[in-house]
């Protein structure tokens, strides 16, 4: 009985420790969207996760704000879906510390697709998280 109950003891932090370090997404995460034809476009996630669930917006100047859909986050990765032009895209992404590696893609054609690389920002009201304007400086709202 002994050894059942520190084996039980044992699985119990091994899983407290896993989960402590898990990445919380929780704020603002702005780069550059790069899309098939060389442009790009400058990117606001706001994002609130609870536990393994993922909510928020994404949003950009040129694309204006998206409500995240079947939001998860499962260890160091994390996916979501939102609705653009009644296009529904895909988007998966690997986090590492404050930042994460996001590719986007649908299925439906109309969308080619891309990459982008964001950083956490320190808060979603500093110029650092504001969409970019089309001359490179941050709009103000």
């Amino acid at each position: 009985m002994k050894k059942f109950l520190c084996i039980c003891a044992a699985l119990l932090l091994a899983f407290t420790a896993a989960t402590s370090f898990a990445a919380d997404l929780t704020g603002a995460w702005t780069g550059d969207f790069a899309i098939a034809n060389g442009d790009s476009i400058h990117l606001l996630l706001t994002l609130k996760q609870d536990g393994a669930k993922l909510s928020g917006t994404v949003s950009g100047a040129q694309i204006g704000q998206m409500e995240i859909s079947d939001g998860k986050v499962d260890g160091d990765k994390m996916s979501f879906s939102v609705m653009y032009n009644g296009m529904a895209i895909k988007s998966e992404g690997v986090i590492s510390g404050d930042t994460i590696k996001l590719t986007s893609s649908n299925d439906q054609g109309g969308f080619a697709g891309g990459d982008a690389t964001l950083t956490r920002s320190k808060t979603p009201d500093s110029p650092e998280a504001q969409p970019a304007s089309p001359n490179g400086s941050h709009s103000a709202q």
